[in-house]
């Protein structure tokens, strides 16, 4: 089965994926919020190339473990995607994936300029890839 990773944020969408052996979460690209929460042609395009069976969000929580305002936004959004796909979701905890993906990006050399626009894809195969494992 192949998982589709959304990390939802204000601006932009990191989207990562697995290989249908569930094996390992592999970076695909970042896309515009507005772009991907109107089903545009370059998120159709992600779903079409993929195929994907299955969304999973990550979810921001507090370091306590609880889920506030952003958390609700971003399960909202998760749903509005999933129902236009017609792909079911499910969430995650997306804490510290993207200071883990800032740590990853840092150890291949990259400045902060540069990790600009990376950052959300790596946080997303982050959290995806920490979810296979748990399975």
């Amino acid at each position: 089965m192949r998982v589709l990773a959304l990390d939802i944020g204000q601006t932009r969408v990191g989207i990562a994926v697995c290989d249908p052996g569930m094996k390992v979460a592999s970076p695909v690209c970042v896309l515009p919020y507005a772009e991907v929460m109107a089903g545009a042609k370059p998120f159709k395009r992600v779903l079409e190339d993929w195929e994907p069976e299955l969304l999973l969000s990550g979810l921001p929580r507090t370091l306590a473990g609880e889920e506030g305002p952003q958390a609700q936004r971003i399960r909202k959004d998760a749903q509005a995607i999933s129902k236009a796909c017609g792909i079911p979701v499910e969430f995650t905890d997306e804490r510290l994936s993207s200071k883990e993906a800032k740590r990853i990006l840092r150890e291949e050399g990259l400045n902060e300029k540069q990790m600009r626009g990376k950052v959300d894809m790596v946080a997303a195969s982050v959290f995806l890839q920490s979810w296979l494992d748990a399975r």
